[in-house]
C-alpha cells in the first residue's frame, strides 16, 4: 500500500510541476536561421489578380529555443506582398518564437496593379524581401513576381443585387435570354492582337454577323467557367502562324486558363469551351494550341452547309476534363491536328454530320480517372427529352493518314443505330488504330477490317511509339510503326504541323518522324 501512495505522490508532483510551467526560456536569435529556399518565386500573375499561396519554411537547427525580434517585409506597409506567420496575417511581426530543432511556416501571397508601378511596359518584375531580425543578425529571403498587363473582358455586375450580366442570343432568328454569364464583344474588341494577353470572365460572345479575328501570337486566357461563344451568322478566325524557331512557337495562338503558376500548366477543367454556336459560319483555326479546359471546341449544327462549319489546321488540343472536340451534327475539315488527354473522348463526332480528318493524331493517355469512352467516338443518333432515339444522317466520316491510339482498348468506336433510310458512311484510309479483339469490345459489320469500303490499308495495334504521350509529346521516332505508311493527298499536307516537309510515302499522323 505504501508503494501505491508513493507512486501517486510522485506522479502528482510531476503533473503539478509540468502544469505550472507556462512557457520556455527563448533566447534572442543569433542570425543562424536556415530557410527552405533563398528566393520565393511567385510565378507570373496578371495585374490585379491574386496569386496562389506560396510557402517558406524557417528552421531553427540549434539546441536552443529562440525568439526572432522582427520578421517583416522590407517595403513595409507599402508592399504588395502579404504574409501569414504562424497563423497570423500581416506584414510585420515581433518576437516570433521557434523551439529548438523546430521550424516555422511563412505563407506568401500578392496582388499587384501594374499601373501603380509607374512602368510603361506590359511586364513588370516586382520584388521585395522578408527580413529576419536586424543589424548584424539580419537575414533575408527574396520575393520575386512577374506581373503581366492584360486586356480584361468581363460582364457587368449589378451593384445592388450582385447579379452578373447574362447573354442574350439570336437562335433561328428568335431572341433568346440565356443563363450564360457573359456579354457580347464590343466593336473595338473584335480583333485580338499579340500586344497584350486577353483575360476573359464569363463567355465573350461574337455578335450576330460579326467576325472575331485573332492575330498570330495572341494569348487568350479564360477564368473558371468562361469561354468564347460564336453566335449565329458570326465567325471565328484564328490566324496563328509557324514561328521561325519551332521550339518557341511564339506565333501560334494559345487558349488556356488564367492561372499562370507552374502548378496549373497542365491541369484540365480550368475553363469552359470555345463554342461554335448553331448557324455560326466560316470558322477557321490555324496554328493554335487549346488546352486545360472542359471541352476544347464545342461545335453545333449545320452539317449540310455549303461551307464546313470548322476548318482547323496545324493545331493542338490537350488536357480536357470532358472532350477535346465535341461535334454535334456538324461539319469539320481537319489537317495536321493533334488531340490528346481528355476525360471522355479526345474527339467525339456525334449525331451524324460530315467530317474529314487528314494527317491527324487522335490519342488519349488520360490517367486522372476512369475513362468511359475511347479516343475517337463516332455515332449517328441522339436521345431526346422524351427518351426517343433520333437517327441522323452521317454523310461522311473520313480519316486519312491518321493515328488513333491511347492507353485503353479499343480507342475508337463506331456507334451506329441502323436505319435503312439513313446514310451512315465512314472510312479509315492509311491509318494506324488501336482495336484489339476482345469479348468486351463491340463487333459487327462496322468492325470488319477486311471490308475495304470502310478500312483500306489499316494497321491495327502496332504502337506508334510516341516520344512522351503522357506529357502530350506525340512526336514519332525513327522506329515508329507509323513511318512511311501514308500518301500525299493535298497541297497542305506537303508539310507537317511543324513545317517539316513530308516524305512520299508520308508518315501517319500530324508529325513526320524525327531522331529522338
Amino acid at each position: 500500500m505504501k508503494r501505491i501512495f508513493y507512486f501517486i505522490a510522485c506522479f502528482s508532483f510531476l503533473l503539478f510541476w509540468s502544469s505550472c510551467r507556462q512557457d520556455f526560456d527563448f533566447a534572442p536569435s543569433t542570425g543562424s536561421l536556415e530557410f527552405s529556399k533563398d528566393t520565393v518565386y511567385l510565378d507570373t500573375v496578371f495585374t490585379n489578380i491574386g496569386s496562389s499561396t506560396y510557402n517558406l519554411k524557417v528552421y531553427n537547427r540549434s539546441n536552443n529555443d529562440i525568439s526572432i525580434p522582427t520578421i517583416g517585409l522590407e517595403r513595409g506597409s507599402s508592399s504588395n506582398y502579404r504574409l501569414n506567420v504562424d497563423g497570423n496575417a500581416g506584414q510585420t511581426f515581433n518576437n516570433v518564437e521557434i523551439q529548438a530543432k523546430d521550424s516555422l511556416f511563412i505563407f506568401v501571397e500578392t496582388t499587384i496593379d501594374i499601373e501603380d508601378q509607374g512602368t510603361l511596359n506590359n511586364e513588370f518584375l516586382y520584388t521585395d524581401k522578408i527580413n529576419f531580425d536586424a543589424g548584424s543578425n539580419l537575414q533575408s529571403v527574396e520575393l520575386v513576381t512577374l506581373v503581366k498587363d492584360a486586356v480584361f473582358i468581363y460582364p457587368d455586375r449589378d451593384n445592388t443585387t450582385g447579379i452578373i450580366e447574362t447573354l442574350t442570343l439570336t437562335v433561328d432568328g428568335q431572341v433568346v435570354e440565356t443563363e450564360i454569364q457573359g456579354r457580347e464583344l464590343l466593336p473595338s474588341e473584335l480583333t485580338f492582337t499579340n500586344q497584350r494577353p486577353y483575360v476573359i470572365y464569363g463567355y465573350a460572345a461574337v455578335p450576330n454577323g460579326e467576325t472575331l479575328t485573332i492575330d498570330a501570337g495572341a494569348r487568350v486566357h479564360f477564368h473558371a467557367n468562361s469561354g468564347l461563344l460564336v453566335s449565329e451568322n458570326a465567325s471565328l478566325q484564328v490566324n496563328g502562324d509557324l514561328s521561325a524557331d519551332q521550339d518557341l512557337m511564339e506565333n501560334e495562338v494559345i487558349f488556356e486558363g488564367d492561372r499562370l503558376e507552374t502548378a496549373f500548366a497542365n491541369v484540365p477543367g480550368q475553363w469552359g469551351s470555345i463554342w461554335l454556336f448553331e448557324n455560326s459560319v466560316n470558322n477557321i483555326i490555324n496554328h493554335a494550341t487549346i488546352k486545360n479546359g472542359t471541352v476544347g471546341i464545342l461545335i453545333d449544327g449545320n452539317a449540310d452547309g455549303a461551307q464546313d462549319k470548322l476548318t482547323i489546321t496545324n493545331s493542338q488540343l490537350y488536357n480536357f476534363s470532358n472532350y477535346g472536340i465535341l461535334a454535334r451534327n456538324t461539319s469539320i475539315t481537319a489537317e495536321n491536328l493533334v488531340v490528346n488527354n481528355a476525360g471522355q473522348s479526345s474527339v467525339a463526332l456525334t449525331q451524324g454530320g460530315k467530317y474529314n480528318f487528314t494527317h491527324t493524331t487522335i490519342a488519349n493517355y488520360w490517367n486522372n480517372s476512369f475513362r468511359q469512352f475511347p479516343a475517337l467516338l463516332v455515332n449517328n443518333f441522339f436521345i431526346d427529352a422524351n427518351n426517343i432515339t433520333n437517327v441522323t444522317v452521317f454523310t461522311e466520316a473520313n480519316f486519312n493518314n491518321s493515328i488513333i491510339y491511347g492507353n485503353d482498348n479499343p480507342e475508337f468506336i463506331i456507334d451506329e443505330v441502323t436505319d435503312p433510310a439513313v446514310t451512315f458512311d465512314f472510312k479509315f484510309t492509311n491509318c494506324l488504330v488501336k482495336f484489339e479483339e476482345s469479348f468486351n469490345n463491340p463487333n459487327g459489320d462496322n468492325y470488319d477490317f477486311n471490308d475495304t469500303t470502310h478500312y483500306d490499308n489499316v494497321i491495327r495495334n502496332q504502337d506508334p511509339e510516341f516520344r512522351a504521350p503522357f506529357d502530350n509529346d506525340l512526336l514519332i521516332g525513327n522506329d515508329s510503326n507509323a513511318n512511311a505508311k501514308g500518301t500525299i493527298l493535298s497541297t497542305i499536307e506537303t508539310s507537317d504541323i511543324l513545317g517539316v516537309e513530308r516524305t512520299n510515302p508520308s508518315d501517319l499522323g500530324a508529325y513526320q518522324h524525327i531522331d529522338f
